[in-house]
């Protein structure tokens, strides 16, 4: 396993990252136990959950048990862990509904602090190592929401924050706004990108390389698309979230990358990764397998160094819409 070092903080974290936004349904929660010890023994060492994850209703799906009878993502960490807790580093988020009240979403102190002990109980932890807030919120001022997570710093209760699924403009508000009150800045952002979605090469991973801020990617198989056996599963890509399965252009593109890694010898989700692994400013890829078995095939990935070439072979197969100004 290869590992590189989180913003300025020393924090080394695994190039591939092992998310949990499935567990207790696909793998279930005693294939995740397994699997969480499995990415561990591979060396695997950054564990991505959020207070939302696993037995939330928005994830229920037909032949599993509904919401009410799964464990969280966090619950099922929690109790893998065990002994294992100072291997890792242990990230969670915040901020996506978990309830039907007012309060119970967002970015409000109020929320934060509320959430994070009940992800600190979950995970049977008393401290997060990255502590991230899962979406912006427009009600939320940027300094407070800074000074919320610099305050659970200085308590003990998490060692870093870091940001997902913010939009480059935003990244950059929250570096000044950090900068300007003299609040530590985020660790890291995540974002959503894969040879399938390359949106976030416009702005976003523009605006994270400038300021030197590690970009953590999610879905960098785009939801199983570029893993083999799995973009046909029924609940492969964002059907898992209820949105719409792949669309015959996306299909086209596996193809394209299927052919590519057989001649290169390699599986293709190891010419995914590589490839996304070599843009500059990722630190990790974080990957969803559904089998322990899945996870092994993913691992050697890291491994890979793919020639200038072949990454602008696959560079070119499907190349982001350029930003049409109005």
């Amino acid at each position: 396993m290869q590992y590189t070092v989180l913003d300025r903080s020393g924090l080394r974290v695994s190039r591939l990252g092992l998310g949990t936004a499935t567990f207790g349904l696909a793998p279930d929660a005693t294939v995740a136990r397994r699997m969480v010890d499995a990415a561990l023994d591979a060396g695997i060492n950054y564990i991505d959950t959020a207070n939302s994850y696993g037995n939330q209703a928005r994830f229920d799906r037909a032949g599993l048990p509904a919401a009410g009878q799964r464990e969280s993502a966090e619950e099922i960490v929690g109790a893998a862990l065990g002994k294992r807790r100072d291997e890792i580093v242990l990230a969670s988020k915040v901020g996506e509904p978990i309830g039907a009240g007012p309060n119970d979403r967002g970015l409000s102190r109020t929320h934060i602090t509320r959430m994070l002990e009940r992800s600190l109980r979950r995970l049977r932890t008393d401290f997060l190592d990255v502590y991230y807030a899962h979406h912006p919120d427009p009600d939320t001022d940027t300094a407070e929401l800074l000074s919320t997570f610099d305050d659970l710093i200085r308590q003990g209760k998490i060692r870093h924050y870091a940001l997902s699924t913010y939009d480059g403009w935003q990244l950059t508000e929250a570096l000044l706004v950090a900068a300007n009150n003299g609040i530590r800045r985020p660790v890291c952002h995540q974002t959503r990108y894969s040879l399938a979605k390359r949106w976030v090469e416009q702005e976003v991973l523009p605006a994270a390389r400038h300021f030197d801020v590690p970009t953590a990617v999610f879905s960098p198989l785009a939801g199983g698309l570029f893993a083999a056996g799995t973009a046909g599963r029924p609940y492969a890509g964002d059907a898992r979230w209820g949105g719409a399965a792949f669309s015959e252009q996306e299909r086209d593109l596996a193809g394209k990358v299927a052919e590519l890694a057989h001649g290169w010898g390699i599986p293709s989700s190891s010419a995914a990764l590589a490839w996304l692994l070599a843009k500059p400013g990722i630190a990790t890829a974080i990957v969803g397998p559904e089998t322990v078995e899945e996870l092994a095939q993913l691992v050697p990935a890291v491994e890979v160094l793919l020639a200038g070439p072949q990454l602008e072979e696959l560079d070119g197969l499907l190349p982001p819409q350029p930003i049409l100004w109005s």
